[in-house]
């Protein structure tokens, strides 16, 4: 008996040890926007679109399993691949700059809200203004960029998921959700009137078009031959679904407690939560927004960082030092941009629209190139993968046509 449960331990450690990459995509997508999203998604619609929640984790699971297998298959990353792929100058640059640029301001314009995010974590219990908190997160993150290593920022977001884990899965455990009315949410799709804004927005926090370049970067830091794959891919299937299970826990509290409320603000949940939690409702969601803060702009420099410094192959480590100049500026305006107080909504709303318009570009890029057998050999998609693939990329295009024209009329209203 005793042998056997040492036996299952061992197990248990030797699949701990291969979390890794896939935790920075967890960590990547679990911001303040998707604890927001979701905690309206909650508020307004109840269970009703925890299939979206579901949809979306199925969607990156797929794509971020062939960014993995890139990088573990051939050491190079999606950048490098995708220029190497593309021998004609005038696709080669024209891919180069469009997806460099879209990453690149998406990255800084969400930074900023990443950060002020995880201050109103801090100012919650505090009362300290987040414009003065969230600069100092910021800095925090600049030096762990400029003296860490890859495996410095893997542990401290596997750190950052855990905390998050708790506090959220605890938060819906405690207040007892109708199990029967999650799974029908979850497992029975349906679009109820005016949510089809929430779902895009659900799916657009989840399925992140800079998270394919950081994984395939990260993958081949981690592991180093074909032979790792089952490693990579049990990686991405635990991590990313904690993250949506995470995700999920959210918009069930959220549906639960103040469904149908006029305010639905994550203040709002807190406050809904004390007659379940009393005073520890407060410290739990900050704890829980402060995590998912300091997780999601620790990941987005370090997107910007994998994405640029692979397309212009300048580089896509630590070790070289353009990849963390290009760290360094990414973090350094969403410093400024949260410590003036700044909120730029329009860039935002010009980077969703970017970001929803690039990623079916980078999804198809993805799948040539992991049909080329000259690169992947072998470990090339199957026609399995291949319809699947083609499905996910109609349908995040029919989401960033959606998202352009959304983000125009956004614009046209604020003007």
């Amino acid at each position: 008996m005793s042998k056997q449960t040492k036996s299952f331990k061992e197990r248990l450690k030797e699949k701990a040890k291969v979390i890794g990459p896939g935790a920075l995509i967890a960590a990547s997508f679990i911001g303040p926007g998707t604890v927001s999203t979701a905690t309206e998604a909650g508020a307004s619609f109840g269970y009703a679109l925890i299939w979206a929640i579901v949809f979306s984790v199925i969607t990156t699971i797929f794509l971020q399993e062939m960014a993995a297998r890139l990088g573990v298959v051939t050491g190079s990353g999606l950048g490098e691949a995708i220029r190497d792929q593309f021998e004609r100058p005038i696709l080669k640059y024209s891919l180069v700059l469009v997806i460099g640029f879209s990453v690149g301001v998406g990255c800084a314009a969400y930074l900023a809200g990443d950060l002020t995010g995880g201050a109103l974590g801090i100012s919650m219990i505090t009362g300290i203004p987040q414009n003065y908190i969230a600069p100092v997160i910021g800095i925090t993150i600049l030096i762990l960029g400029l003296t860490g290593s890859y495996k410095r920022f893997e542990k401290i977001l596997l750190t950052l998921i855990a905390i998050m884990s708790v506090t959220f899965l605890t938060t819906m455990i405690v207040i007892q959700p109708d199990l029967s009315e999650v799974f029908q949410g979850a497992f029975v799709p349906s679009i109820p009137s005016g949510s089809i804004v929430v779902i895009v927005a659900l799916i657009g926090t989840t399925v992140v078009p800079y998270n394919l370049f950081m994984h395939a970067s990260s993958a081949k830091e981690k592991w180093g031959s074909p032979d790792d794959l089952r490693k990579a891919r049990w990686d991405i299937l635990l991590t990313i679904s904690i993250g949506g299970l995470i995700t999920i826990a959210i918009m069930v509290t959220a549906g639960s407690i103040i469904r149908g409320t006029e305010k639905a603000g994550i203040e709002a949940l807190a406050s809904a939560l004390e007659p379940s939690l009393g005073s520890w409702a407060s410290v739990f969601i900050s704890i829980g927004m402060l995590a998912a803060g300091f997780s999601s702009a620790m990941a987005s420099p370090l997107g910007a960082a994998y994405t640029i410094g692979g397309l212009t192959k300048c580089g896509t480590s630590f070790n070289h030092w353009q990849f963390k100049a290009i760290f360094c500026v990414v973090i350094s305006i969403g410093i400024i941009t949260s410590a003036i107080g700044f909120e730029p909504m329009q860039l935002i709303l010009t980077a969703q629209a970017l970001n929803g318009l690039i990623l079916p570009i980078i999804a198809l890029s993805l799948l040539i190139v992991m049909n080329n057998r000259n690169v992947m050999g072998k470990h090339v998609n199957s026609m399995k993968l291949n319809m699947i693939g083609g499905v996910i990329v109609l349908i995040v295009s029919g989401l960033g046509i959606y998202s352009l024209v959304d983000a125009v009329s956004s614009f046209m209203n604020a003007v």
